[in-house]
């Protein structure tokens, strides 16, 4: 297949995901606040994703109260935001989103080489290849480029049910997954999964599940790694979507880490055995996913120290 001229963002740029949104009244009876005030929070840029259409303010109907005084950015997200907006190639937001993107995706089956999905990033083609290629590769490739894009633009952001979701939407948008009615992008799964022949949350069970788990995880007052790891091992458990968990839940786990400056790290290919197991043993033996994790962390920190970033 010869894919070499075709700019697949631009031709696939339609069907772009919905975010859902509550009025200014609402949002102020929510918080307890004044309309004026909320209105002033949106017109100061202070609800992140707050949009005005004609003379009215529509809010993300996740959207928190603002904190008072400026919340800390690391200096990794900081680059990371710096280069994603700049579009500078080489530096580290260029490397975490072609070795991310690449053995997040071929951990799932994902046929594209690293090459091609590099090819993929930098030039939005695919350039000549002898193979067959399947589309929804190609799709969940430049999906997850977005997804990466959507993790540092709100990675200060309280993880919310939303948010999670809108990952899977824009994770799984025109793949063939998106044409079939039973399969709900960007929603929790409606028929029963499992996962490495174990039970997982009934459709019916996600949302109470999914709410608890968040709950949990948005009253810690300070967050460690293996809080964001038994928080990964109970997502991939609930499995709340029909496809796609294990790729978002390695997302958020990018986004934990930047969240609570923690030092970032990506399952690749030689570690993805270990890190089955270490999930399949959390509850016995948490050292196996921890260990896993922490020599996936030691190389992200090699980049790091190449390009001079301070963690």
């Amino acid at each position: 297949m010869s894919a070499k001229n075709t700019t697949f963002a631009a031709k696939f740029n339609k069907n772009l995901p919905i975010m859902s949104y509550i009025s200014v009244a609402q949002y102020a009876a929510q918080y307890g606040i004044s309309e004026r005030t909320a209105r002033n929070y949106c017109s100061s840029g202070k609800i992140e994703g707050a949009v005005l259409v004609g003379k009215t303010w529509n809010i993300p109907a996740d959207a928190t109260l603002p904190k008072k005084g400026k919340q800390k950015v690391s200096p990794l997200l900081q680059q990371l935001r710096i280069e994603k907006s700049s579009h500078l190639k080489g530096g580290i937001y260029h490397r975490t989103q072609i070795d991310l993107t690449y053995n997040s995706n071929h951990i799932e089956g994902s046929r594209l080489t690293k090459e091609q999905t590099q090819y993929i990033f930098e030039t939005n083609t695919l350039g000549v290849t002898t193979e067959n290629t399947r589309i929804d590769d190609i799709m969940e490739t430049v999906n997850h480029f977005r997804c990466i894009d959507y993790v540092i633009d709100h990675a200060t952001d309280k993880l919310t049910e939303t948010h999670i979701k809108h990952l899977h939407q824009l994770l799984k948008t025109n793949t063939s997954d998106s044409q079939k009615e039973w399969f709900a992008v960007g929603d929790y799964k409606k028929l029963a999964n499992e996962v490495g022949g174990e039970e997982t949350s009934a459709p019916k069970q996600v949302h109470q599940h999914m709410k608890q788990l968040l709950a949990e995880y948005n009253q810690l007052k300070q967050v460690s790694l293996d809080d964001v790891l038994n928080f990964h091992v109970q997502f991939e458990r609930i499995h709340p979507f029909q496809d796609g968990n294990g790729r978002i839940g390695r997302l958020l786990m990018f986004w934990q880490c930047l969240q609570n400056n923690i030092v970032p790290f990506i399952i690749t290919e030689d570690l993805r055995l270990y890190y089955y197991r270490g999930i399949q043993n959390w509850d016995h033996i948490k050292g196996f996913l921890t260990d896993t994790c922490l020599t996936a962390q030691d190389y992200y920190k090699e980049h790091l120290q190449y390009f001079k970033i301070k963690f």
